[in-house]
């Protein structure tokens, strides 16, 4: 029987209440296999058994109360001790008590006497476990590693992996938030919600104050309103702003007969295209300030509608085709070289696919006609500053964050005095 499967005093007390009627009622032959019984299951010995048995098992109290064996400067010397030890445990400070003790009476950290040396000399592990853990309950510690959150449930049901780099039918997008939180992420801020197909390159930004279910529908319906071909997989990281019960039930709406799918967990990699996308389409705009107000996201949006051509119409993107493992020449190590297509923008590659519908194919091509890249690159950068010199939010002072919806039917659902701090 291991230390675990031992009954307790108490466990053994009603184990034996239970069956001392049955042993006072039967027979010498009954009585022994009874025993025998108790014996494996309690541990006890025979004549033990039989004494417990012949008598009352009720407990009874101590007719003298123990008093208390060590007095206040015992714990003061512990104290001393522990602290001069490092608070180490109880199992390797109990051999040297005494020792330091004397010791640190040389140098005048605590007073020794002979009572008190006894004292210390005899103190039993138990009891000295006891009271160290009484003499550190008050005292400060360290802050300790916070409890990993629990598992998101959204998350079970949607396929982990990544889009393939090489595929080639266009509607594959990666996705991803962008926080402009700056140095603090406390409070309310705005984030960017960024989407990039693989296929194409041909991307969409958004902007959102907050990360609640309502402003970030509204951005990915702006947004999938503005892609001239059919969605079929929309792909982002694990982040609970996209994997909730209202975003579930969104994407289901939205994305009838498309794919839903996320990256593996601390794979950054498996969003490879989105993750560029938020160094040079977005944080080299905006860089890491923070943007917290109501007016700074609606200027923000209108930052990235220009981007939207401006990315998609003027800046023509390279994909990779393939890598060769060059060998080393003369000793030289081995190196990866990487073949790239011939630059085109995303909106000829999607041309060129015949996945583009001819309306909107035809749209496209007069407000590619009709827009000056130089003109759009000014007004790029003067929204930039203009966002930029923009107040922040004072503290005290809440933002509606449905005044930023764009979506009309949406923003009459919910009261215009209902703000978030």
């Amino acid at each position: 029987m291991s230390h675990e499967d031992k009954m307790t005093v108490d466990e053994r007390r009603k184990y034996l209440h239970k069956l001392q009627e049955r042993y006072e009622g039967t027979d010498r032959k009954g009585k022994a296999a009874l025993l025998d019984e108790m014996m494996v299951v309690t541990g006890l010995q025979r004549k033990s058994l039989t004494r417990l048995l012949g008598h009352s098992l009720a407990r009874k109290e101590r007719c003298r109360q123990r008093g208390r064996s060590y007095g206040p400067e015992v714990d003061d010397a512990l104290r001393v001790i522990s602290e001069s030890y490092d608070d180490i445990c109880a199992e390797r400070l109990q051999p040297s008590l005494a020792k330091m003790a004397a010791h640190l009476a040389v140098f005048d950290q605590l007073v020794v006497t002979e009572p008190l040396l006894a004292q210390l000399e005899r103190i039993s592990l138990s009891t000295l476990r006891r009271r160290l853990d009484l003499l550190r309950q008050d005292e400060p510690r360290l802050a300790g590693r916070t409890r990993a959150a629990p598992p998101n449930p959204a998350l079970r049901p949607i396929p982990m992996g990544r889009i393939p780099r090489d595929v080639g039918e266009p509607g594959h997008f990666e996705t991803d938030l962008v926080h402009h939180c700056g140095s603090s992420s406390s409070g309310l801020y705005a984030c960017t919600a960024q989407m990039i197909d693989v296929a194409t390159g041909w991307s969409d930004r958004a902007a959102v104050l907050g990360r609640g279910y309502v402003v970030m529908q509204d951005a990915f319906q702006y947004m999938l309103k503005r892609i001239p071909f059919p969605v079929l997989e929309v792909h982002p990281d694990n982040d609970s702003a996209f994997f909730n019960a209202h975003m579930l039930s969104f994407w289901g709406t939205r994305l009838s007969g498309a794919r839903l799918s996320r990256s593996r967990p601390y794979h950054k990699n498996d969003n490879p295209f989105v993750e560029q996308g938020n160094s040079n389409k977005v944080r080299a705009y905006l860089g890491n300030e923070r943007l917290d107000t109501v007016a700074q996201t609606c200027v923000l949006n209108q930052l990235y509608d220009r981007l939207w051509l401006y990315h998609n119409a003027f800046l023509p993107v390279m994909r990779l085709q393939e890598k060769r493992v060059v060998p080393g020449v003369n000793g030289s190590p081995t190196r990866i070289q990487r073949i790239y297509d011939r630059a085109r923008t995303p909106f000829e590659r999607v041309c060129e696919s015949g996945v583009c519908e001819p309306h909107l194919r035809d749209q496209l091509e007069a407000l590619y006609a009709t827009t000056n890249p130089r003109q759009l690159r000014q007004e790029i950068e003067d929204l930039v500053d203009y966002i930029m010199s923009l107040p922040a939010a004072g503290p005290g002072h809440p933002e509606n964050v449905y005044l930023t919806l764009r979506d009309n039917r949406l923003r009459e659902r919910f009261e215009p005095e209902t703000v978030a701090q």
